[in-house]
């Protein structure tokens, strides 16, 4: 609990710099929008074209917005040589990891909450139901939990914008490739049945990058 309680001051203390500079949901919301907006004018067609295509569009738009967020992770305190004030912090590094990871998630679900309804107004899809909510959700935990261990090793290199979308998206493949299927079946009005194969996935991989970037963490931020 102790953990968790630290890691949280974390991720608040995340949040309140954002709120501030506002330099993460701000550049990724307008990003993740235009992309919508281009895709909507790109692609036309009857309802059933549109319903094959979201999925595709929209997990497209959240995968570059979650790259460019992630990106952002440890940049601030990368700029004012605060990375070091932040490792001597009386706190582990998985702390560390656990309170970053959740400042990520926050930010990911509070623009994939607005462009939600952005992209079923412009595609006049109903993406805004709970069997798609729940696999965006889930798909987002795993896609930051892998993001934030790869973002710090990043950080490091002269190249980070390059690097982590290099290092990032081959490892990530998996579970966007479940989240499109999933959410192809969602929005086709499939039952949660025909859904649980592609959770089954998505929560797997969850668990298992969740706890391998746990307990790695240590090792990439020491570089």
């Amino acid at each position: 609990m102790k953990t968790l309680n630290k890691a949280l001051v974390i991720a608040w203390k995340d949040i309140l710099s954002e709120t501030r500079t506002k330099e993460i949901i701000s550049s990724v919301l307008i990003f993740a929008i235009l992309v919508i907006v281009i895709f909507n004018f790109a692609f036309s067609g009857s309802q059933q074209t549109m319903i094959s295509l979201a999925p595709g569009i929209l997990w497209v738009t959240f995968a570059f917005a979650g790259v460019l967020s992630l990106n952002r992770a440890f940049i601030q305190e990368k700029d004012d040589d605060c990375l070091e004030g932040l490792m001597v912090c009386p706190v582990s590094r998985e702390t560390i990891y656990l309170g970053k990871m959740l400042g990520s998630l926050f930010f990911m679900l509070f623009i994939e909450a607005i462009v939600l309804p952005v992209f079923a107004l412009l595609f006049n899809v109903n993406v805004i139901s709970l069997p798609l909510i729940t696999i965006t959700v889930l798909t987002t935990i795993g896609f930051v939990a892998v993001g934030t261990l790869f973002s710090a090793l990043a950080v490091n290199t002269k190249a980070r914008e390059m690097v982590l979308p290099i290092l990032f998206f081959p490892i990530v493949t998996p579970i966007i490739i479940s989240a499109v299927s999933a959410s192809g079946l969602a929005l086709g009005g499939e039952s949660w049945g025909s859904i649980t194969y592609w959770l089954g996935i998505i929560a797997a991989f969850d668990v298992i990058f969740l706890v391998v970037s746990y307990l790695v963490f240590s090792f990439v931020i020491e570089e």
